[in-house]
């Protein structure tokens, strides 16, 4: 009997739910069980009418911002976080969520995009190239070349050449990066045999020098300031008389990187700041680095942290990064060498000092990248200075001449900002 009641009453309530999902469907047109599905269908199909992606591909390690992708319909969707840059590091399909706000209501939009390399290896340096008769090394590392994203490029020679018979052979050399990007460039091998000519050679006209009085002259005004950079390759200094001469401030080496990875003290850098303050000469220091990688970069900043050990400056500290010749060895990408490049002057900034990068004009035309946020000291050995990126301080020779240093001596130009 009690058994009776008990099902009874299960078929109460079963007929109470059934009873009254007929009648909410009667009065709403729907099912109850598909009501959170019919919502979110109504939401996806409103996102369509709101906002949309306008780029579905983006290129590798651009700085891509939120707002670049996103295209919005109706005025009052305001996107959140629209600055924050995506990540364009790492090649193929990703997942973007949208965060933003629409009367007052808070949505996620998603969607999809694909980071790729379009961009093609680049040749750098002379393509026209010598070796002796018998040379046995790859002849893809005589000419330098890199990629933005791929650290090792691949390398096809096209033409004939006999490294046993001098000659000169016209080759071609086909480089390829992970992306199947292609650069073709024309080579010109000369193969020789090494000369046996002896004799003394007919005496030469010395060479012409630039003086630091005339360099002064030209571009000494309101808004510059004319000064050098010394190492131990100057010798003793005289800082008095390079102030009295026209001087105000002064690059020093602190040190530079050896075989091995060895960083070494440059062995006038002690006797070089001292003088140089006491001369009243505005201060900044320099490391010649061949760091290639973060944890390098943090190693020879934290290197020249230490050396300074509090000293103050007047100038940056610059990460002078000049080991061209050496490029294909190092298998990384122009990605990486600017990387190491900001990785080294970010750990100085948060020392308290500021960095700089030092290049010459052609490297960084082609490699360094122009959207970096530090100073650059710019090397370019001309009259007629047309480097259109922005710099603070020009190093315009390196033959200069100047009373108190004996050798001769980098000139450089700073301007006023």
């Amino acid at each position: 009997m009690k058994r009776i009641k008990v099902l009874l009453l299960v078929v109460i309530i079963l007929f109470v739910v059934v009873l009254g999902m007929y009648v909410y469907k009667s009065i709403t047109g729907e099912n109850l069980g598909d009501r959170e599905k019919a919502s979110e269908s109504v939401t996806n199909d409103k996102e369509q009418e709101l906002i949309g992606f306008k780029l579905d591909k983006v290129e590798v390690y651009s700085k891509t911002k939120v707002k670049d992708l996103v295209n919005i319909k109706d005025e009052d969707v305001k996107l959140v976080d629209g600055s924050e840059y995506i990540n364009t590091k790492v090649l193929g399909e990703q997942e973007i969520e949208i965060n933003y706000e629409y009367q007052d209501k808070k949505y996620v939009y998603k969607n999809k995009i694909e980071v790729v390399d379009t961009t093609a290896p680049l040749v750098f340096g002379s393509t026209y190239v010598s070796v002796n008769v018998g040379y046995d090394k790859d002849i893809c590392n005589l000419v330098k070349y890199g990629d933005n994203y791929t650290k090792k490029v691949t390398c096809e020679i096209v033409g004939d050449y006999d490294l046993d018979t001098a000659g000169t052979y016209n080759l071609v050399f086909n480089l390829t990066d992970e992306s199947n990007n292609k650069t073709e460039t024309k080579v010109t091998l000369n193969v020789v045999k090494p000369s046996s000519s002896g004799g003394g050679s007919s005496p030469s006209t010395p060479p012409s020098k630039t003086e630091f009085s005339s360099v002064y002259e030209k571009y000494k005004n309101k808004d510059t300031e004319i000064g050098l950079d010394v190492s131990e390759f100057q010798g003793d200094i005289d800082f008095e008389k390079v102030k009295e001469a026209g001087v105000s401030f002064v690059f020093i080496r602190i040190g530079c990187e050896v075989n091995g990875g060895v960083l070494k003290e440059d062995k006038f850098y002690k006797e070089n700041i001292r003088k140089a303050k006491e001369a009243g000469l505005k201060v900044g220091v320099y490391l010649y680095s061949i760091a290639i990688s973060e944890e390098e970069a943090i190693k020879h900043a934290n290197w020249v942290l230490d050396t300074l050990d509090g000293e103050k400056l007047d100038l940056p500290i610059v990460f002078d990064w000049e080991s061209w010749g050496g490029w294909n060895a190092y298998e990384i990408s122009f990605y990486d060498i600017n990387n190491t490049a900001d990785t080294f002057i970010k750990t100085v900034k948060k020392a308290g000092y500021t960095g700089m990068l030092y290049s010459s004009a052609y490297y960084l035309n082609r490699i360094w990248y122009k959207d970096s946020d530090f100073p650059i000291w710019l090397a370019y050995y001309t009259n007629n200075n047309d480097y259109e990126g922005d710099y603070q301080f020009w190093q315009l020779c390196s033959d200069g001449h100047i009373e108190g240093i004996n050798n001769d001596v980098d000139i450089n130009v700073m301007y006023k900002r």
